[in-house]
């Protein structure tokens, strides 16, 4: 099989996030580093990426993760930071998080070692929706929210179709559900402040058809079957 498929049935990436390790020479088969794209490899070459040995693993495991606020969303931090995954340290299996919450935000995380649904679920193709509590400063008006749904620019350029109810609001602060289903940087927070507030508090809440509930924060549950399905089905 291609070595972008074997690294994404490892769990190690997406096989978008595999082409792109593969590019920088991260990735050696029998001890030679391989940067062209499409090279086939067997489940007898030994495959490694930064040094760690990269195994196909036929189980699959899916864990929905309420991150608080504070640990990054990514495999290490050059700055020393926590990461969502050393709370996964001992986990059986090398498992990523699909998509990133920004350091300041909280919520529903996915984590899998199926590369597959990774690639799935990212591709802007797909559309999947991701729901946003979001606190916002001041009282944000229902032209305003309009705006959110209409687009807003971010980055040089304008964001697509989003919702954007409105809760409540008062004059110190306004409770909004935002979906979006797009995956830029800080996308939220900045299209907020495209219509002249701030994100106080960030709350992911649901991801396609996984939700969050009533998990604690810092706490972890493996997904139901049934999210599983649900999760194929995209």
């Amino acid at each position: 099989m291609r070595l972008q498929k074997y690294l994404a049935l490892s769990g190690v990436a997406s096989r978008r996030a595999a082409e792109k390790l593969i590019a920088e020479g991260r990735v050696t088969v029998n001890g030679q580093p391989v940067t062209l794209m499409g090279t086939s490899v067997e489940e007898t070459d030994e495959i490694r990426v930064d040094g760690a040995l990269a195994r196909l693993e036929a189980e699959k495991h899916y864990l929905l993760y309420h991150k608080p606020a504070g640990e990054m969303t990514t495999v290490s931090d050059p700055e020393g930071r926590a990461t969502v995954l050393d709370k996964f340290r001992d986990y059986p299996v090398r498992l990523y998080p699909v998509g990133r919450l920004d350091y300041d935000s909280e919520g529903l995380l996915l984590l899998t070692n199926d590369g597959d649904l990774t690639e799935r679920m990212l591709h802007p193709s797909r559309e999947v929706e991701k729901v946003y509590l979001a606190r916002v400063s001041q009282q944000v008006s229902p032209e305003e929210a309009r705006r959110l749904e209409r687009g807003v620019p971010v980055d040089g350029r304008m964001t697509s179709r989003a919702k954007a109810r409105i809760l409540s609001a008062n004059a110190l602060y306004t409770e909004m559900l935002i979906t979006i289903h797009e995956g830029r940087n800080r996308q939220v927070r900045k299209m907020v402040e495209a219509i002249g507030h701030e994100v106080v508090l960030l709350r992911r809440v649901r991801f396609g058809p996984l939700k969050l509930g009533d998990l604690p924060r810092g706490m972890w549950r493996a997904l139901t079957p049934e999210e599983i399905e649900s999760l194929q089905q995209l």
